[in-house]
């Protein structure tokens, strides 16, 4: 049996309907984004005491804001901004998330320019308590793409036991 390819994650439906307010050009990239980071991310690198999981997904910025720009004249336009909330400290390691980056510039890096920051639960959880209101703020304004609780898993849901 062949593993499906890391594109085969997830109906497209699922996120391009979460940012319908976009042309559909950004939809899919921001589609094309969420499949990359959901399915090539690798916990393996670090030793955590729970697996790796990423809880959320989270379009921030002018994208999420509805203020996006695109000059074709200038070649000027907004980048898309990620925030990525996953499941232990350990797991915001760059390691982790060095072939995801790569993928993600490879493939889009002519066409957009695309923001990722990671963060624990805990940061999150950190950042209420403290009521920081820049990492607080940014989380309100922002379309929640993928959350583990509401979303299928990539792995169970499609039988994929190994990562791509």
């Amino acid at each position: 049996m062949t593993t499906p390819h890391f594109y085969d994650v997830y109906a497209r439906e699922v996120v391009m309907a979460r940012v319908g307010h976009l042309i559909r050009r950004k939809q899919r990239e921001i589609e094309r984004v969420i499949r990359m980071l959901r399915s090539l991310f690798d916990p393996a690198p670090v030793l955590a005491p729970e697996p790796g999981m990423i809880k959320r997904i989270i379009l921030i910025g002018p994208y999420a804001r509805r203020s996006w720009y695109e000059d074709r004249r200038t070649i000027e336009f907004s980048d898309y901004e990620f925030w990525v909330v996953v499941n232990h400290p350990l797991f915001t390691d760059e390691r982790c998330w060095r072939r995801a980056r790569t993928t993600i510039d490879s493939e889009l890096g002519n066409r957009c320019a695309v923001d990722i920051e990671i963060y624990a639960k805990s940061d999150i959880r950190a950042a209420k308590a403290e009521r920081d209101t820049f990492i607080l703020d940014r989380i309100e304004a922002g379309i929640v793409l993928y959350r583990a609780s509401r979303d299928a898993d990539i792995h169970s849901t499609h039988g994929l036991g190994d990562r791509p």
